[in-house]
């Protein structure tokens, strides 16, 4: 199984542009598509200020095209960091540097990026908003099989706070308590308050663990059964989540106790996971057409050679070979 392709859709951040990305979605024509950061892609135009909620309209479609897959990219409150490629909308942000420091690169090839320091405000309209996007977008979806769980780390918040997170898919009253620190007329747009859907600890497991691998092309994660590569962590019931997944009793890498209690028992290597990639060799006739009719640079500019990992440790070095394509909730 292989991953499909992963889309950033166009007008990220505008309001309005949930046209973009339901039109997106229909322009896969059933093909596998994952869509990326989909929070940033939920904004309506309508409201006194010309920004609103329109996380119905997106997960309508959402629902409809079954061979699409997401991601959130929830916002979280606090200090964080944006990070991105686009370097004309990194610098265009740079006066919302908080704290005032912000860098921004440009370099040959097509190349660059953006770092703006970036702190989300709960009684700021529009994070706020933003906020309250994302929620409505895990919480209508229903299906943690094609909806994955992320901030967009860092650019909607740092994973760190992932267990913060999970409370508020988990528990209604604490999405409420949230809710009346927020600017209320964000709060007055928003579904969000009459959603009692809280996530069961299966789903979230679905959502963080099995779906994920699912999608990957991961066969031997994500699941308990034989064979399984045992990277399993152990958390100890609690009334808050958050409290309850901030804080690991066991970690598993590979079947050995590697964290108890915070305290690091074994220090392991990591895993390098490569691919093997087939493509249909006729494509390049295609690509060469469209970079002379649109780019500066000759297509063999952007060509990467075949990479020889000459390491043989299996343990380290593990290889995949892509086959049929993936389809969600398949």
């Amino acid at each position: 199984m292989s991953y499909p392709v992963h889309v950033h859709c166009n007008n990220l951040g505008i309001p309005g542009n949930v046209e973009t990305a339901v039109a997106t979605m229909e322009a896969a024509q059933g093909l596998p598509m994952h869509l990326a950061h989909i929070q940033f892609y939920g904004y309506g135009a309508e409201g006194t200020r010309g920004f609103s909620s329109a996380a119905s309209t997106l997960i309508a479609a959402f629902k409809k095209h079954r061979n699409i897959t997401m991601d959130v990219g929830q916002v979280l409150f606090g200090q964080t960091v944006t990070i991105s490629g686009d370097v004309q909308a990194q610098y265009s942000r740079r006066h919302d540097a908080t704290p005032n420091k912000w860098v921004a690169w440009d370099a040959e090839c097509e190349g660059g990026g953006g770092v703006v320091p970036y702190r989300y405000q709960p009684k700021s309209f529009v994070n706020s908003l933003q906020w309250l996007i994302g929620l409505e977008i895990f919480l209508l979806a229903d299906d943690p099989w094609r909806l994955f769980f992320t901030t967009d780390h860092p650019n909607g918040g740092p994973f760190t706070r992932y267990p913060q997170l999970l409370r508020l898919l988990m528990d209604y009253d604490y999405r409420l308590a949230c809710m009346a620190e927020l600017h209320p007329e964000a709060v007055a747009m928003s579904l969000l308050k009459d959603i009692k859907k809280e996530f069961s600890l299966y789903e979230i497991a679905i959502m963080t663990r099995t779906a994920a691998a699912q999608m990957l092309g991961l066969p031997d994660r994500g699941h308990l059964c034989p064979d399984a590569i045992a990277d399993i962590a152990v958390y100890t019931p609690h009334a808050n989540k958050e409290t309850q997944f901030s804080h690991a009793h066991l970690v598993f890498k590979n079947g050995i106790c590697v964290v108890q209690d915070g305290v690091v028992q074994t220090r392991t290597h990591g895993t390098t996971q490569t691919l093997a990639v087939s493509y249909e060799p006729s494509i390049k006739r295609d690509l060469q057409a469209y970079y002379d009719q649109f780019y500066n640079l000759h297509l063999d500019n952007f060509k990467v050679g075949d990479v020889s990992f000459k390491q043989t440790d299996g343990q380290r070095f593990v290889g995949h070979q892509l086959g049929k394509p993936y389809f969600a909730g398949v």
